[in-house]
């Protein structure tokens, strides 16, 4: 059997040594497609598959509706606080008189005059009655106020609102540093004349609520 030279031998080599690297070149190249894939969506649009050039779009079946849009920020404003030109506070009783013995219980009423729903504090601890009579002023709300809280309400424009829970005047002089006495001085009778306004939200009332005691 005839021997091949060196040079024969040489080229041999370099043609294995061509295709080992091309095959290398191959692999490597489909690992990094496989790992990077450049084409595939990011976020969000992970799951949807790729629009490719050869898709047509099927025809639209019909009577089927088409998405609704998303509502904007524009189409859905969020609700501001009120304003005290579109609030007016009015300071509400359960009678105009009361005989002897029996408790004014107080209320408010809430009206948003304005254009736009709006959100307020009506918690208590925004709310502050206050009962004069004459310039004698004989008791308020949060003198011997105990756990006060908050509460944010939206109020429909155009409507009016009243309290539920009704805060009842014992009929005598408030002050913090009397709140714990049993024997505070009692508000006159006999067809007195008191009158209660009320504040609520930073919010108070134009006018106050006469009211008779007897």
């Amino acid at each position: 059997m005839p021997r091949h030279s060196a040079a024969v031998y040489r080229r041999r080599r370099l043609a294995v040594l061509l295709g080992l690297i091309l095959v290398l070149a191959i692999v490597g190249a489909s690992v990094w497609l496989l790992i990077a894939r450049p084409w595939a969506p990011t976020g969000a649009q992970e799951a949807a598959p790729a629009p490719t050039s050869s898709a047509t779009p099927g025809p639209t079946p019909s009577g089927s509706a088409s998405p609704a849009p998303s509502p904007s920020a524009d189409a859905t404003p969020a609700v501001v606080p009120c304003e005290a030109k579109d609030i007016e506070v009015t300071a509400v009783t359960d009678a105009e008189s009361y005989p002897d013995g029996a408790l004014p219980k107080l209320s408010i009423s809430l009206t948003n005059k304005g254009t736009r729903d709006c959100t307020i504090d009506v918690g208590s601890t925004t709310q502050v009655f206050t009962i004069s009579s004459g310039t004698d002023e004989w008791w308020r709300s949060t003198d011997c106020q105990e756990n006060p809280s908050s509460m944010i309400a939206t109020l429909t424009a155009g409507s009016t609102v009243v309290s539920k829970e009704p805060v009842v005047w014992d009929r005598t002089r408030s002050s913090v540093e009397t709140c714990a006495q049993e024997n505070r001085q009692r508000a006159p009778g006999g067809g007195a004349s008191y009158h209660v306004g009320v504040s609520i939200g930073g919010f108070p009332s134009a006018t106050t609520t006469q009211f008779l005691l007897f």
